[in-house]
């Protein structure tokens, strides 16, 4: 493999929801920096596929399929990728689900269900993650949030919910640990090509083309791409970003400017 840089070299990521969209281009990217990456997933497809992908070119990537929700599954995994890999210095809390419904209208078990793998996953990930980091000197964790984490949205009142917490969490975390050397920050995606963007139109009953249509209305004109975000997951993981913790940086292509 040919390294971007050695940007990350010597480092272990873990990445949640690493098996598709955001997450699948940020492990990718890390991996050509250097990084040793932990795919963590509920898909036992994808996941594979996606370290298959970076061993190929010489990067190197384990898959550890994990509900993110689960605190026995979530601890375990953390303890299997530092086990595997040598350490931990980077957690990536990406894994997430949407519901497109008012309050009214989201059944109870799917609020629970969000909740438990947007919100609940970030604090468990964390909460098994930081020791280890701790333990390497220091290190990083970036958590996606989302635009609406930052303002409202209409029919997601679950999923802003959940990303406003991710938003305030990143903050609270950020100030309990930088005396350990741990940054914590959050990236909030706008409109961006995956498969929860298409979930979002399934679930609204809108056509498809019309749907990403109505995402792309923003001053730049259209949606970002995974590959977009995951640059910028790169700057708050790596040392570029060495004095920035505590910070939400928004990836929207001007959405939430005007």
């Amino acid at each position: 493999m040919v390294l971007a840089s050695s940007l990350l070299a010597g480092k272990v990521a873990l990445i949640t929801g690493g098996a598709a969209g955001i997450g699948r281009a940020t492990a990718r990217l890390f991996a050509t920096h250097g990084a040793a990456v932990a795919i963590v997933d509920v898909s036992p497809e994808r996941g594979p596929e996606v370290v298959r992908q970076i061993q190929a070119e010489g990067g190197r990537a384990v898959f550890l399929r994990c509900d993110v929700a689960d605190a026995v599954q979530a601890e375990a995994t953390v303890e299997s990728a530092v086990a595997q890999l040598g350490g931990l210095h980077i957690l990536f809390n990406n894994a997430g689900i949407t519901c497109r419904r008012s309050v009214v209208e989201t059944p109870v078990a799917d609020w629970d269900r969000v909740v438990a793998v947007n919100l609940r996953g970030v604090f468990l990930m964390s909460k098994f993650a930081i020791p280890h980091l701790a333990r390497a000197g220091g290190g990083t964790i970036v958590n996606t949030g989302s635009g609406w984490g930052l303002k409202g949205g209409k029919d997601a009142a679950v999923y802003c919910a959940t990303k406003g917490a991710v938003v305030n969490l990143t903050r609270a975390m950020a100030l309990d640990h930088a005396a350990q050397h741990i940054r914590v920050n959050c990236i909030c995606p706008g409109d961006t090509d995956t498969a929860l963007l298409a979930e979002e139109g399934r679930q609204l009953g809108v056509e498809a083309g019309a749907f990403l249509r109505e995402a792309a209305a923003r001053p730049m004109q259209r949606v970002g791409t995974p590959e977009e975000i995951a640059e910028a997951v790169l700057f708050l993981a790596s040392d570029q970003s060495s004095f920035v913790t505590g910070t939400t940086l928004v990836v929207d292509g001007g959405g939430l400017a005007g």
